[in-house]
């Protein structure tokens, strides 16, 4: 789960600002301000997508308002939302009251005052399902799904205007930059990076697809052609490149950068000296030789696929298991079976940990899940889809509480649930913004008969709809599914499950941990026979470390689970399996 990109990117782009003209009034209807916004005359490209106009109050912030959009209000820049289908040079796409906006719900309410504005196009292509529907989607182009950062997608260069939304008046941007293309990264001694088509994903999207995958290769991994390895599969958000890992001493020349997150000066620095210390760690005499891969399987919908099957994003957990682990252990000597094979990852990624050990329990041999996104819907984050009408707030016949979505470890709460959503919304619709209800919406619900997810709950008002929470009971409920079928997938899933999360998760997170460690420890045939355990005061997204802060140990993630993979392996391992090859 990551809501906030804290990464900022300074482009110098191009913007301009027009008189207000004849021919250039509001349109019919119109009370006041309106923004128009076109691309240059010389673009012969019919474009789709979904067009984003930004407003920044801090005139003399260097960075661009397209990297200051959240979902705090307090903290956000104001934005808004349009689609454009078959958008040509020369018309002009049009914002203005009747546009839905966040934090600020129409232009119309915008203080009169000096503003950077910037408008950017996230741009979208066709895709025609093996389900028969078109749709048209933003394709993953080596960032991550990030319409902030997108190659391809176009932008204006921020300016400072004065507005008055109450005056009959016009301001017009034009799109005239684009976002340069990423290089790919470069293969070393220890880092080597693959990009296999996938047959399952192709055949669903009806175009080529494909997945990545970093992998970190052992010491000695090209002087010892005999050895072959276990995997450990490291799940998480788009990878650009493997991280944690550096053969180099910190840079001494490095300026500290304080980091808010965890109240500690010089965090780059603390970094940077982790990843060498992993690289002397992973070098030493007698260490054991293992592979480590973070995968790369961005989808039309988000930075990653969630790795299961799903209605509107295709097979990616089996193409993921079946066609991308089998494709790495071949190409770089891994065992090949399920008992040497681990999973473990934070947040989105430990949840993944989870899912897929519940989804393919032959296929490997644990999971170590640090703070996972809701694994009971009955508190997904707090929101119970079974029994609550409306996922925005709690009613009662006279009043409502608005649920919160993010507090901090002392329970002061940044933002709601309906935030987050009307920001989603103002990115895309369809599920189509990029963001973290909309990637839940997008692997969980059935697809609708326009071949996009149907909604859990009206983006706009909260209103739950009952029949596709029953769907995502059946099918992602992870301690519902383990509950239902326990008697046939409990005992391939003893010794396997490890589940850690802060008590003060900013997510609210460990409350379905709670409820699903009710039936885990309760259960006694078989009993699960794994670990749940909190952090006291812990917030997002503790791992399972009692002695270190988060902030250290959530860079520790490929060694810290090492000394149980082991003792499983010595556990669980058939008779005659190669113990030994891996161990030089």
């Amino acid at each position: 789960m990551t809501r906030l990109d804290s990464r900022t990117v300074f482009t110098l782009v191009s913007f301009s600002v027009v008189a207000l003209l004849p021919g250039c009034m509001p349109s019919d209807g119109a009370d006041g301000l309106e923004v128009a916004v076109s691309v240059p005359a010389a673009h012969d490209t019919a474009y789709d997508g979904r067009l984003i106009l930004l407003f920044s109050s801090d005139t003399t912030d260097a960075s661009e308002p397209r990297f200051q959009f959240r979902s705090e209000q307090n903290r956000s820049a104001q934005a808004f939302g349009i689609d454009v289908e078959a958008w040509q040079a020369g018309e002009a796409a049009v914002f203005d009251a009747s546009v839905f906006g966040f934090p600020l719900p129409s232009l119309a309410g915008v203080p009169a005052g000096a503003y950077r504005v910037q408008a950017v196009l996230n741009r979208y292509e066709k895709f025609e399902l093996s389900t028969g529907q078109t749709v048209k989607l933003p394709p993953d182009m080596g960032e991550g799904q990030q319409w902030n950062r997108k190659p391809g997608n176009l932008y204006s260069e921020p300016t400072v205007v004065t507005i008055d939304p109450a005056a009959r008046e016009r301001i017009d941007l034009v799109l005239d930059r684009e976002i340069p293309p990423i290089d790919p990264p470069a293969d070393s001694r220890y880092i080597r990076h693959v990009r296999m088509r996938s047959e399952m994903l192709s055949e669903f999207w009806g175009r080529d697809m494909y997945l990545g995958a970093h992998v970190l290769v052992p010491e000695g991994f090209d002087d010892h052609p005999e050895a072959e390895y276990p995997l450990m599969v490291f799940h998480g958000h788009f990878p650009s490149d493997f991280s944690g890992f550096r053969t180099e001493p910190p840079d001494p020349d490095m300026e500290c950068e304080y980091s808010d997150r965890f109240s500690l000066d010089c965090y780059n620095q603390i970094v940077q000296q982790e990843a060498h210390d992993l690289y002397r760690l992973w070098t030493a005499e007698n260490f054991p030789r293992f592979l480590v891969v973070e995968i790369q399987h961005p989808t039309p919908y988000y930075d990653d696929s969630y790795a299961v099957n799903s209605e509107s994003q295709g097979p990616y957990g089996d193409a993921i298991t079946y066609e991308l682990i089998p494709f790495l252990e071949e190409e770089f000597r891994g065992l090949g079976e399920g008992w040497a094979r681990f999973l473990y990852g934070g947040s989105t990624g430990g949840w993944e940990a989870a899912a897929v050990q519940i989804f393919y329990p032959d296929e490997y041999n644990g999971a170590f899940a640090a703070c996972p996104d809701p694994i009971d819907f009955r508190s997904y984050e707090l929101v119970n889809i079974y029994e609550h009408p409306n996922a925005y707030f709690d009613e009662g016949p006279f009043g409502r509480v608005m649920r919160p979505a993010h507090r901090d470890w002392l329970g002061n709460v940044s933002y709601t649930v309906q935030d987050e959503n009307h920001k989603e919304l103002v990115l895309g619709t369809n599920s189509r913004s990029g963001g973290q209800w909309d990637i839940w919406e997008a692997t969980y619900s059935p697809q609708g008969r326009d071949g996009y997810p149907r909604r859990i709950w009206d983006k706009q008002t909260g209103l739950i709809d009952p029949d596709v929470a029953r769907y995502w009971r059946d099918n992602y409920d992870l301690r519902h599914i383990m509950q239902r079928d326990w008697a046939t997938l409990g005992p391939k899933l003893v010794g396997k499950l490890h589940i850690f999360v802060g008590d003060m998760d900013n997510y609210y997170l460990n409350n379905a941990v709670y409820q699903a460690a009710e039936f885990l420890e309760n259960t006694t045939e078989p009993y699960y026979d794994g670990v749940i355990d909190y952090g006291n005061y812990a917030e997002h997204c503790w791992n399972g470390d009692h002695e270190l802060p988060n902030a250290i140990s959530r860079l520790r993630y490929n060694t810290m689970y090492l000394n149980r993979i082991l003792e499983r392996i010595q556990e669980s391992a058939p008779p005659g399996a190669d113990l030994t090859s891996w161990r030089y």
